[in-house]
């Protein structure tokens, strides 16, 4: 009776965490798992929680364990980058009972070769098909990509190429002129979280990373994406952009609250 107790007790919690989650991205939809449940909490995520860096700058530590992501993104409504977005993506999404599998992948730098190893991490998820499921990665696609079909793919008037050769992959993304161009390589093997923890201390303490020059918030809106870059201020809205100086922190902090709901 005490074992059968103890387990109810640990599905209870799991799912208050989970619904704490679905108030966090505003979700109120089914909780089977299928693809149209992958889609819509990809979206709801995408367009809730933003991509930031901020932690970083204020000397922080980013920690990758289930109560510290949970504990930041969750309950102070923060967002992160993304081995925070998609190791917190991938527990609910097993939770809902999809088949995840965590994907090593390396970003495409200025001069076209790609990052350190476990640079970035990206997700797989087993459907009746394989998709490509990536919330943790900024400006990317708000819906997940079919992971084997090498033929491009359209989103919110966006196209997308997934390519892999059983082994390993590049992700890449129309520009400005239609052209592709690479955005990150992925490898099919199977990680695990921890496998990323020495990569993530490097992104947070090397002056060589990306994360330690400048300070990044960026959301997804349904109309385009507002980042917040260090003291500048773009907007992209149904295909316009704009941007502005701002005028120190104090409008940062204010900037942080109105636009990504974000308290430090």
């Amino acid at each position: 009776m005490i074992g059968n107790l103890t387990v109810h007790i640990t599905v209870l919690e799991q799912l208050m965490d989970i619904n704490a989650y679905f108030q966090r991205i505003g979700y109120e939809g089914a909780h089977t798992p299928t693809l149209e449940t992958l889609r819509a909490l990809h979206r709801a995520h995408m367009l809730a929680v933003p991509f930031e860096n901020l932690d970083i700058h204020l000397g922080r530590p980013i920690r990758l364990d289930k109560e510290s992501l949970f504990d930041k993104l969750v309950r102070r409504r923060r967002g992160g980058f993304c081995y925070e977005q998609n190791g917190l993506f991938a527990l609910v999404l097993r939770e809902l009972g999809f088949e995840v599998t965590l994907m090593e992948a390396r970003v495409t730098s200025a001069d076209g070769s790609f990052g350190i190893p476990f640079d970035h991490l990206a997700l797989r998820v087993q459907l009746e098909e394989r998709w490509l499921v990536d919330v943790g990665f900024g400006d990317s696609f708000l819906e997940p990509l079919r992971l084997d079909t090498p033929r491009e793919q359209y989103q919110n008037g966006s196209c997308y190429l997934v390519a892999h050769d059983g082994v390993q992959g590049v992700y890449s993304r129309c520009d400005e002129k239609g052209e592709l161009q690479p955005e990150y390589q992925f490898f099919l093997q199977p990680r695990e979280l921890s496998d990323f923890l020495l990569a993530c201390d490097y992104h947070q303490t090397s002056p060589d990373s990306p994360f330690t020059n400048k300070r990044v918030c960026s959301l997804a809106t349904p109309q385009g994406r507002i980042t917040l870059s260090d003291y500048r201020l773009i907007v992209r809205e149904n295909g316009s952009r704009s941007e502005r100086l701002l005028g120190g922190e104090d409008e940062i902090t204010e900037i942080l609250g109105t636009h990504f709901g974000v308290t430090l």
